[in-house]
């Protein structure tokens, strides 16, 4: 026996010493503009740990580090916040369809890139004589921002907090089939019906549209009017992405394909050891024998913004429940609120929920949220609100290790009724006990992994040798479109000159047939 194990402590060995193989320091530019907080949330951990690699990282964001760290400057974007609340509110309560869901998010990135290239020190730092040699971007449809890369003639590397989609598999030539993976905005999952697979492919038509003959186009004016000297191609910038990091694995989603450079690391944002939780917040949650429940609807969805009668039914149900109960409310005054119930506006989430009293969590089904609810073992109720909540919380229910209310109609009952389904039948703990343990089941923590095929890319100038063919094809050479075609005309011409061909003999015999006949009768 340990023998056989031999072989694998020497694997495990290896994986850490690759793991923590040192890189020489760099010079690293990372941008990440988006007003939302989870976005950065993502990656902060990653940054923090490139700079405590020795590594010089400028990070152009909207959320400054409060205390200087060493190897790590800000570029501050904090701008972009003002009137983000705003916009939140009306994205939730105004009805959209799919057109108009894609119009929406062009907005929220048109914005984010020019918030970035309108910095004066953005522009500064452009201007400057500074190098970079590894350029960090978030990869959320910001093609003129990926301009840097070929600016300071660096590799470039594509962070996704919520996984793929058809635009960020484009960066590495990725393959998603529509047959069975849905698109983000959907409430679909990887097993489709007939009509789903139509609806799923339906969507995917609508947003190459969008994305080719509207977002694109803008995306090089704008590159054109920051940089009018520049000489790049954003058609071919978008596809030299060296590598993309995918918060995402197959253990909370679902098996799917990945090219090399495509690397799942969901979860690298989490602390593998939590920090001790605030004196009156840990005595709040032993508080209670029955447990805790927490409850939060993330960083973009605010719970102050509710109407009064959500906030009432919320109210009444935590009242009811034996339960204490933590709820992220961004107010400091909330009347009514029954003694179970702790408000603040901030939360150590991860911290909380690795709390053993804490037995559920009520969560707006955002990515982040719900990996860090597997990551602790957490069963959940979910209120999805928008993007990409719908599609997570199909995947919850689908994994049994929660239920859904629906967030613009849940009523007194529903919602109490959805929080004691979940507290009182055993399977959806044990349910996602056991995804918890599939989850943590990797060679390598997901922040390592990050951190390896980030310095990888450094040693190997930018790793051209992972990437596939697919990423120098335009969209008819890549899905085939071109040969599909003359196949089809070849066999068409095939099969009707031979056709055509015999149907003339056969007229013409039968054209002499009757000619005969009639001189004959004559």
């Amino acid at each position: 026996m340990l023998l056989r194990s031999i072989p694998g402590l020497l694997l495990l060995a290896l994986i850490s010493f690759s793991a923590h193989q040192r890189t020489d320091c760099a010079k690293i530019l990372a941008i990440f503009p988006f007003p939302g907080p989870s976005q950065y949330i993502c990656v902060q951990a990653y940054l923090k740990a490139l700079a405590g690699r020795g590594h010089e990282v400028t990070v152009v964001s909207a959320y400054p580090q409060k205390k200087p760290l060493p190897n790590f400057r800000d570029i501050s974007l904090e701008e972009v916040l003002n009137g983000y609340e705003e916009t939140i509110v009306d994205v939730i309560t105004q009805e959209r369809n799919k057109w108009q869901e894609l119009n929406l998010y062009y907005d929220f990135f048109t914005g984010g890139t020019l918030s970035v290239l309108k910095s004066a020190n953005v522009q500064k730092l452009l201007q400057s004589d500074e190098h970079f040699d590894l350029v960090i971007v978030e990869a959320l449809q910001m093609d003129a921002v990926y301009a840097f890369a070929h600016h300071y003639k660096a590799p470039i590397i594509g962070i996704s907090t919520y996984g793929t989609d058809p635009t960020i598999d484009e960066l590495v030539g990725n393959t998603s089939p529509i047959s069975y993976i849905p698109l983000p905005l959907s409430e679909l999952s990887d097993r489709m019906s007939f009509w789903q697979r139509l609806e799923n492919l339906w969507h995917h038509l609508l947003h190459q549209l969008h994305m080719h003959f509207i977002y694109l186009p803008n995306q090089v004016a704008i590159y054109k009017e920051y940089f009018p000297n520049g000489t790049a191609d954003i058609l071919a910038l978008r596809k030299s992405f060296s590598l993309v990091l995918l918060n995402q694995h197959f253990s909370i989603s679902f098996p799917r394909p990945y090219v090399p450079n495509a690397i799942e690391v969901a979860g690298m944002h989490i602390s593998q050891k939590p920090n001790q939780l605030p004196a009156v917040m840990e005595g709040f949650i032993n508080a209670s024998k029955a447990g805790a429940i927490f409850f939060s609807l993330g960083s973009n969805v605010k719970s102050k913004n509710l109407s009064k009668e959500k906030i009432d039914i919320i109210l009444r149900v935590f009242a009811s429940l034996p339960y204490n109960v933590l709820w992220k409310f961004e107010a400091t005054d909330l009347p009514n609120k029954p003694q179970n119930v702790y408000i603040d506006k901030w939360f150590p989430q991860s911290d909380v929920l690795a709390h053993p009293n804490v037995k559920l969590f009520i969560s707006h089904a955002g990515l982040l949220s719900t990996t860090e609810a597997i990551h602790h073992a957490k069963p959940l109720v979910g209120m999805p609100v928008f993007f990409d909540q719908f599609l997570n919380m199909k995947r919850i229910k689908h994994a049994g290790i929660g239920v859904s209310v629906n967030y613009k109609s849940f009523t007194y009952d529903e919602l109490r009724g959805a929080i004691l389904e979940v507290l009182n039948q055993p399977k959806y703990t044990q349910n996602i006990q056991q995804m918890s343990q599939l989850y943590h089941d990797r060679p390598m923590k997901p922040l390592d992994k990050a951190i390896f095929w980030t310095e990888y890319v450094l040693r190997h100038e930018g790793a051209a040798h992972m990437r596939v063919a697919a990423q120098g094809l335009n969209f008819i050479q890549y899905h085939s479109l071109d040969t599909i075609a003359v196949f089809i005309v070849g066999v068409v011409l095939a099969v009707i000159l031979p056709v055509w061909a015999i149907y003339g003999i056969v007229s013409g015999m039968v054209m002499r047939d009757s000619g005969g006949a009639k001189l004959k009768h004559s």
